[in-house]
């Protein structure tokens, strides 16, 4: 019987070798989406998750913020700001007492011009002289309080002197916080840079801090407590597929709508595996670009056993955003000492510029490779490149299967065609 992996637009096709059982080679079924998106979004906006609809939950004289993610999400804000103002508008809000906050966590700051093309020529004209871009580093972030853990939560000023705020994201796997979406609007999304270290760096690697988990994952219930804190009172949460399509929209509580968008979600890419497999042979597809090709890298170490071998397929022929990150996973440094040297503050100077998100792989990369054996199959890295990162490189998926096969002849192994859009349910 013939495999493949998703590969680059077109198909990658390779043979089992006898001994090996195949516990799934699911590729995941695509979802239809929605045919008008303006109409899914009053669908969510006319029946909200756990709240009233938002003409009954304001009231005149408030004043409202608006939360978008950046330009790095493809959540359509430019069609989902304009009715949320509609319905504020219908409740005794106008639109200047309306404000728009691009939430880019610690991403890098967009121009007014890239802020009016995320949200589009009504909303921003509607919004005008009235809509910035969260600074993580500014001096004017409000400490509001801290989570029942005690994670500090700072937050945007506007958004802490607001009478209500309101969200609008995507909701999708995480390898972190179960799903995105929800009140990571929040945090990291309107937080200060330090919140949002000490809450990241702290829950990095709790075990129950993983995909498709929201129940006693800590990573996910301090978002929970950060959302309360800062009064996120309604959020629209979309599901999207790769090509940027609306699946679709869910509205209502920060925390029960979210809920129930990532049922959803997880009912899409979930995987269910019967037991740990010994070799996982995943491809980046169908985020093949950038530092998005290291998701399915997660997605296989989640579920690899400890000292199984991932086999790990990505063209990376856009190399360059993950070359600063290669250049500290070669350090002498293990996942342990990166990890407290990060909780120290004390980030290498050449990476400084990137992400808390960023910054993290390098502690996730490292714990990948002293977990389990990596045999990476690329076009767009050198051998050198790729023992940078300390994995062994082969040019070919048939010899990366030849080689794994030799060290370990019987297996269970379990294919991910599109190993970047799926959650693997293990036992």
């Amino acid at each position: 019987m013939e495999y493949y992996l998703n590969y680059d637009g077109g198909r990658m096709e390779f043979s089992m070798p006898s001994g090996w059982n195949v516990l799934t080679c699911q590729d995941c079924a695509e979802a239809p989406i929605v045919p008008e998106v303006g109409k899914e979004i009053d669908r969510a906006l006319d029946d909200p998750i756990g709240t009233p609809p938002l003409e009954q939950m304001a009231r005149p004289g408030m004043n409202v913020v608006l939360i978008f993610d950046d330009a790095q999400r493809p959540t359509p804000a430019h069609l989902a700001i304009p009715p949320i103002m509609n319905r504020l508008n219908a409740a005794g809000i106008p639109d200047e007492r309306i404000s728009g906050i691009c939430a880019v966590g610690t991403h890098p700051l967009l121009t007014m011009e890239e802020l009016e093309k995320k949200v589009g020529k009504e909303a921003g004209s509607r919004l005008q002289g009235r809509i910035f871009c969260h600074d993580p580093h500014s001096s004017e972030n409000v400490l509001i309080g801290r989570t029942h853990r005690g994670t500090m939560i700072e937050i945007n000023r506007l958004v802490a002197k607001a009478d209500m705020n309101i969200g609008v994201g995507e909701c999708m796997p995480h390898p972190c916080s179960g799903f995105g979406g929800g009140g990571k609007i929040i945090l990291p999304g309107v937080s200060s840079y330090r919140a949002v270290a000490d809450h990241h760096y702290t829950y990095l690697r709790h075990p129950d801090a993983r995909v498709n988990l929201l129940d006693g994952n800590p990573f996910y219930e301090e978002i929970v407590d950060a959302a309360r804190l800062s009064r996120l009172r309604f959020k629209l949460d979309f599901i999207m597929n790769e090509k940027h399509d609306v699946i679709r929209a869910f509205a209502g509580d920060p925390v029960k709508g979210h809920r129930k968008a990532s049922e959803y979600a997880g009912s899409l890419y979930l995987i269910p595996l019967s037991k740990r497999p010994d070799v996982v042979i995943t491809s980046a597809s169908p985020l093949e670009v950038g530092v998005q090709v290291t998701k399915a890298l997660m997605m296989a170490g989640f579920c690899v056993r400890a000292g199984g071998t991932i086999i790990w397929v990505a063209s990376q022929k856009n190399a360059g955003p993950i070359m600063p990150l290669l250049e500290q996973i070669a350090t002498p440094e293990t996942a342990g000492e990166f990890h407290h040297r990060l909780i120290r503050g004390d980030i290498p100077e050449h990476m400084k510029a990137f992400g808390i998100s960023y910054i993290m792989m390098g502690v996730i990369f490292k714990e990948v490779a002293e977990k389990v054996n990596v045999i990476h199959v690329t076009e767009g890295l050198t051998k050198e490149q790729v023992a940078m990162m300390h994995f062994n490189y082969a040019p070919s998926l048939e010899e990366a299967v030849r080689e794994t096969h030799r060290q370990m002849p019987r297996a269970d192994v379990a294919i991910f065609p599109s190993g970047g859009n799926i959650i693997p349910g293990v036992p």
